[in-house]
């Protein structure tokens, strides 16, 4: 019989009346009403074992009496693997978007999963994954143990190993490498100038600053205006656009097309030369009428002239290979060479002087001037222009270029470049047109009266001394910003162009306004200091011509930075209209001024006409350029730049004229009268033009001064 279920005792209909059972109360365990699965896991037979003896087989050849167990209770609690960041002492700083972590602590810092140990492990993040994917390892061969049998015992030889590549330049940035640039060329044409000044002087002195003086002067400046007339005005402006497309496009760097050009050029000018020896007399009529109809001054006019004509040939041999190293990124040689010109004709003069004596001591003149002096000062200049020319050629082989004739010029783009040079040729005849007039006027109002310094050589002179800030300054920024430009004007980016354009005319500005308005206040003393071995009164007549040229210094280097533009673009034409408005407004006034004016005074008003020309060409030139370059060429800030620079500088010029007025007046126009008067007049000048500069914030010149402290060091 079968025994009842204890489950169910006191339960259905007899229960339990006696209440000998306790009573059950509900579980929160499922299973702990089911009999037979309550105590299915109560007999642990391993909960008493010690935790490391978990395994019945390592039990049973675990050795406790050589390796004891932990006792039970000493087990550290595990750690969670990441635990947040300990709270930092102090709150981010806002203003700082990615802060500085701390240090990581000695040791391992934190706990790794599977067991790492953060000392020896490596961690590859997802940049270098990233960089990694892309190299293709070789795989192994899986049957190479196959064939090791056929192998050969001598190992292979092991591979040469390569030359590492040279650690690349640092690339400068584009204001850096024009700053640069500019410097470069600045400090040649710096120390040019400076010698060409010295041997302005030096001439001066030897000859004086009468007919002879003036016969020279006639002679030397006349194979450079034929140069200009002829070869010059192509290759300053148009060629260098040319050789910066060759070098972008022709497979060989332009090399074929550079020597295709001077062998153009060689050729061209040699057959000049030989036209304009036998053309001397004829040319130096052209020149000055004045000294044509004097029969020694024109025979000795036409003897400098046969010696000084040849240098037209070297003159253009040095300006191509000058572009040619400008257009490869060599800015220096083309500036630095002219000083070996500048010290063989200064050691000319020099040698003639000490012969000779100076022009005060010798009072020599074109009739008492011995063949052998006119000999000597003729193979000097040639002989400057010769060692000026061939001083480029070392700087051409350092740039790899070779030159070997070519005379295949049809077909490989110089058609279009001449087509071009044709209106840069008429651009050169109008503006020598307007040279020739004042010429025949100076050199004719020199000899009406009577007086040194008031001939063609006192213009000259003054005129040199004036054009120097326009050639350190101006032409050396333009030089380095003029390839750029074309590439910007090839790539049809007139915003590019646009701005290269205004940083030339507002960096230029900084010098080019405040030394303008010096030559109108110190002109006096810089010409009766500079000039002194010729007399006080050519000293002065020199210096009231550079006090007139003075202002028209600033529409002058307007003007060439603005031509730049038109240039860029091969246009040639539009130049040459505006050069014939300059010309034609340059040669009426200077013709006004030499009927209206007295003979002493013309030539200074000759002076004054040369900027108001040049003021009336840069209004004509800045609108056309405007509206080429879409209407838009930074105007408000140009002008901004340059009204704040003249507002600076005429109180400062007021100031430093009236200084060296005064100490002229008190000390005399002597040597030692016009160093203090240059001194504390130019001293003051600038003092009142740096405070009120800095009061109007000009921003150029700020940037100026901040370079010059950084190159200091301060």
């Amino acid at each position: 019989m079968n025994a009842p279920y204890d489950g169910d005792r006191g339960q259905g209909a007899g229960g339990d009346p006696a209440g000998s059972f306790p009573p059950q109360h509900p579980s929160s365990d499922p299973y702990a009403q089911d009999p037979y699965v309550q105590d299915a896991y109560a007999p642990d037979p391993f909960q008493a074992q010690d935790l490391s003896a978990q395994d019945p087989v390592n039990e049973a050849l675990y050795d406790r009496s050589a390796h004891p167990p932990p006792p039970p209770g000493t087990y550290e609690e595990p750690q969670p693997l990441y635990q947040q960041p300990a709270t930092p002492q102090y709150a981010p700083d806002p203003r700082i978007w990615a802060q500085t972590p701390p240090p990581e602590p000695e040791g391992p810092s934190r706990h790794l999963p599977y067991g790492d140990d953060a000392r020896t492990t490596q961690f590859t993040g997802v940049d270098d994954l990233v960089t990694r994917a892309g190299e293709e390892k070789p795989e192994p061969d899986a049957f190479a143990h196959l064939f090791r049998d056929q192998q050969s015992s001598v190992p292979p030889p092991a591979p040469e190993p390569m030359p590492a590549p040279p650690a690349p330049k640092k690339p400068a940035g584009r204001a850096q490498g024009l700053l640069k640039s500019s410097a470069v060329m600045a400090a040649g044409t710096l120390v040019s100038r400076l010698t060409g000044f010295v041997r302005s002087l030096v001439i001066t002195a030897a000859l004086g600053a009468a007919l002879l003086g003036d016969t020279f002067t006639v002679a030397y400046t006349l194979p450079t205006m034929i140069y200009i007339l002829t070869v010059g005005g192509g290759l300053n402006s148009v060629f260098v656009p040319q050789l910066v497309r060759a070098m972008k496009n022709d497979e060989d760097g332009g090399e074929a097309y550079a020597n295709r050009l001077l062998t153009l050029v060689m050729v061209a000018l040699g057959a000049i030369v030989v036209v304009a020896v036998f053309a001397a007399p004829l040319l130096i009529r052209l020149m000055s009428d004045t000294i044509a109809s004097d029969q020694a001054a024109n025979s000795v006019a036409v003897t400098f002239a046969r010696y000084c004509l040849p240098t037209i040939f070297f003159m253009g041999v040095h300006v191509v290979m000058g572009q040619i190293l400008n257009a490869r990124g060599r800015f220096g040689a083309m500036m630095w060479t002219p000083v070996l010109n500048n010290i063989v004709m200064i050691t000319t003069f020099g040698l003639f002087i000490w012969v000779y004596g100076t022009s005060a001591e010798s009072q020599m003149g074109v009739q008492t001037i011995p063949p052998e002096g006119v000999r000597l000062l003729g193979v000097g200049t040639l002989l400057g222009l010769v060692v000026q020319a061939l001083a480029m050629i070392p700087y051409l082989r350092e740039t790899g270029f070779r030159f070997r004739p070519r005379f295949d010029w049809k077909g490989h783009g110089l058609g279009k470049t001449v087509k071009l040079a044709k209106w840069t040729v008429l651009f050169v005849l109008a503006n020598q047109a307007g040279v020739l007039v004042v010429t025949q006027l100076a050199t004719a109002a020199g000899e009406a009266s009577g007086k040194q310094g008031a001939g063609f050589i006192a213009y000259t002179n003054a005129q040199l001394i004036w054009g120097m800030p326009q050639a350190i300054i101006t032409v050396s920024v333009m030089a380095a910003l003029l390839p750029r430009i074309s590439r910007a004007a090839h790539d049809n980016d007139p915003g590019a162009v646009r701005d290269d354009i205004s940083q030339g005319l507002r960096n230029s500005a900084v010098a080019i306004v405040p030394v303008s308005f010096a030559f109108l206040a110190l002109g006096l003393p810089m010409s009766t200091l500079l000039f002194a071995s010729t007399g006080t009164e050519a000293a002065k007549g020199m210096g009231f011509i550079l006090m007139a040229f003075g202002l028209g210094l600033i529409p002058y280097s307007v003007q060439y930075v603005v031509l730049r533009g038109f240039y860029a673009y091969e246009d040639t034409r539009t130049p040459f209209y505006n050069t014939v408005i300059v010309a034609v407004v340059n040669a009426g006034a200077s013709a006004l001024c030499y009927v209206l004016l007295p003979a002493q005074w013309a030539v200074v008003g000759m002076a004054a006409s040369y900027g108001l020309a040049y003021a009336v060409g840069v209004g004509v030139a800045w609108r056309r350029l405007k509206n080429r370059l879409g209407g838009d060429l930074d105007g408000a800030h140009v002008m901004r730049t340059y009204a704040r620079l003249s507002m600076a500088s005429v109180p400062a010029a007021v100031v430093g004229g009236a200084v060296a007025y005064g100490i002229l007046t008190a000390l005399g126009s002597g040597a030692g009268g016009s160093v203090v008067a240059l001194v504390v007049g130019g001293v003051a000048l600038l003092g009142v033009f740096f405070v009120a500069a800095k009061r109007m914030r000009i921003e150029e010149l700020n940037a100026m001064v901040g370079m010059v402290r950084g190159r200091l060091g301060r």
